[in-house]
């Protein structure tokens, strides 16, 4: 830890962070120093974006490639109706603006693919993953399970949303599990309808995002336990929480005992996310 140089107007902004014991001065240099990549600024990617600044993440990283459109608003609040048109990375890097000076926001107006997640996730100590599909949530995990980097996850549907966070720290007796390890295959496209055909409650992915920036939190402050191995399911309409343990398949083909695949480009990620026959 560098020393400590938060100056009087941090102390002011983030003073309740700095008297709570399990945070103090220390916790919040941890957060000023840390980096995080959110891939999405959408329903998820706003209150993880809003949170993450508030509390004090210094440096934010927003990948995104869509503008904002009107039907958005419902649900993604870092946008605003003047934004209507705008790319969502640049709505979202003023927002940021003004709710702390002290956030540096580097915005990358495109798509994660497999030619570039290396040099997206390369320069972030995290990963937010608050993306709309399966493609990119199979290629972040099999990247960041690749190169060892926490990958924070979420998801939602209609009333419903899920939680869980991996390490991706390997090599003990007990590696934790990732998101193949759950689910080792996407469903066939179409199966699946997304928001724009079935809607979305325009609340639940605050509540989801807001976990998904609270796993994020305690991991760079190093205290919590995070729902590493648990995978939380949200139920809106009932408000129940339900907690489902996972554990590590051996049989994974990016993380068991034989993997498959040693590469991003193994993998077709269109589709079923399934490995390539080449």
């Amino acid at each position: 830890m560098s020393d400590l140089r938060l100056d009087a107007t941090q102390l002011d902004r983030y003073s309740r962070h700095v008297i709570m014991d399990e945070i103090g001065p220390d916790g919040q240099q941890r957060l000023l120093e840390g980096s995080v990549l959110i891939v999405g600024a959408g329903g998820l990617g706003s209150p993880a974006i809003q949170y993450l600044a508030a509390a004090g993440v210094g440096r934010l990283g927003i990948v995104d490639d869509d503008d904002v459109e009107r039907s958005n608003l419902q649900r993604q609040i870092v946008h605003g109706d003047d934004d209507v048109g705008r790319p969502k990375v640049e709505s979202a890097a003023d927002y940021v603006a003004t709710l702390n000076p002290d956030i540096n926001v580097e915005t990358h107006q495109t798509r994660v693919t497999a030619s570039n997640v290396d040099e997206l996730v390369a320069d972030y100590d995290v990963v937010l993953d608050a993306s709309d599909n399966f493609a990119t949530r199979y290629l972040l995990n099999d990247h960041c399970v690749l190169t060892e980097t926490p990958l924070f996850h979420g998801a939602i549907y209609r009333f419903e949303g899920q939680v869980t966070s991996f390490t991706n720290d390997r090599g003990g007796d007990d590696d934790p599990p990732c998101y193949r390890c759950i689910f080792p295959e996407a469903p066939e496209p179409g199966t699946v309808p997304d928001c724009a055909a079935t809607g979305v409650l325009g609340v639940l992915p605050g509540t989801v995002g807001c976990i998904q920036a609270t796993e994020v939190v305690k991991y760079l402050i190093g205290k919590g336990d995070l729902l590493e191995g648990r995978l939380l399911m949200y139920d809106a309409m009932g408000m129940t929480f339900e907690e489902v343990p996972v554990q590590s398949n051996p049989a994974c083909p990016v993380c068991g005992d034989d993997p498959e695949i040693e590469s991003v480009e193994d993998v077709a990620y269109e589709g079923t996310c399934e490995i390539s026959a080449d």
